[in-house]
């Protein structure tokens, strides 16, 4: 069963973008806290539900909030012409925005054990994975030395260059998405190593954590973005 939100959708229109300012309409569309397509205990024992709740409906909520009053700021300050103010949001935009983007693809990034989660990717990917990097344990390897390793909080990501066809593994500080680190870049799976997405089941260790999460990563949804890029 799938757990609905609450919070307020209202109609409004500016996108996140966070190397440079886009034109605004006289509307802007706010954001509202995605469902989850699964309840939160659903992920147990890899993710506990006390820490799927928490992260959902306290920190992911927390992002989507602040997004919604900087983008509210931003524009009353445009339309005042006000260029300081515009300038001081970019930080909040950046931050706030780039959480509520970043969770919204993490949460479709899990899925249970008995609807797939864990499940090796198949197709077009599962061979792009083995081209790019020998197999799936390499990649997993890989992508869990980038994030035990990722000082602070961040995410470890595996995207796809759709310019080059190329998989990448990067990581990305705080709240930023995978595309401030090239335009062409689209996240196909992203891992938050920030402390609030373990710490409560894993204390301070790291590398348990993604150890376990492999356990319920969707790679149905990964395979179906990457087959959109690269066909």
């Amino acid at each position: 069963m799938a757990l609905r939100s609450s919070v307020t959708r209202r109609t409004l229109t500016l996108g996140l973008n966070s190397t440079r300012l886009l034109p605004l309409s006289r509307s802007l569309q706010t954001f509202s806290l995605p469902d989850l397509p699964y309840d939160y205990g659903a992920l147990e024992p890899a993710i506990s539900g006390e820490i799927m709740q928490l992260h959902h409906q306290k920190h992911h909520h927390t992002y989507i909030t602040n997004y919604n009053k900087a983008l509210e700021q931003l524009h009353e300050a445009i339309q005042k012409d006000d260029s300081s103010t515009v300038v001081k949001l970019q930080s909040a935009i950046k931050f706030n925005g780039g959480g509520h983007v970043n969770h919204s693809i993490f949460w479709k990034n899990l899925a249970p054990i008995r609807e797939g989660g864990g499940e090796p990717p198949k197709a077009s990917l599962g061979w792009a994975i083995d081209t790019h990097f020998g197999s799936l344990e390499s990649l997993i390897q890989k992508m869990n030395t980038e994030g035990a390793a990722l000082q602070g909080s961040g995410w470890v990501w595996l995207g796809v260059n759709k310019e080059l066809k190329k998989l990448v593994i990067e990581t990305t500080p705080n709240q930023d998405p995978l595309v401030t680190k090239g335009p062409h870049l689209v996240p196909l799976l992203g891992i938050d190593v920030w402390e609030h997405a373990y710490y409560l089941q894993y204390k301070n260790v790291r590398p348990d954590y993604l150890k376990n999460i492999w356990k319920v990563i969707n790679w149905k949804y990964a395979s179906e973005v990457y087959e959109k890029e690269c066909a």
